[in-house]
């Protein structure tokens, strides 16, 4: 059992700055309890031959080869779709004051 109480909901509650009616409180304690019991169930379940995992199944990245061919994008290709451009370069607005 959790050593979780209404005054400590209430406490947290405060720390929050959240205003709980005491209907709030005697519920969220309750709930908070089940949570605390729960994970102390899966704490318990677990030992030290149990390896930590962040995903049930296993993930793995799949990459392309990265292979250099002679089909880019020239200069004037890649600008050409741009809605501003200063001949070589995108222009953007900006987006930090001037003192940056």
């Amino acid at each position: 059992m959790s050593d979780i109480s209404e005054e400590r909901v209430r406490h947290l509650a405060g720390l929050a700055r959240i205003d709980l009616s005491d209907s709030e409180v005697s519920a969220l304690t309750a709930e908070l309890v089940q949570i605390v019991d729960v994970v102390a169930q899966v704490t318990s379940a677990v030992d030290a031959e149990t390896p930590a995992t962040s995903h049930p199944i296993p993930l793995t990245n799949v990459y392309r080869e990265d292979v250099v061919t002679d089909d880019v994008l020239t200069q004037e290709q890649a600008l050409s779709g741009a809605p501003e451009t200063d001949g070589t370069r995108f222009v953007v607005s900006a987006i930090l004051g001037e003192e940056q």
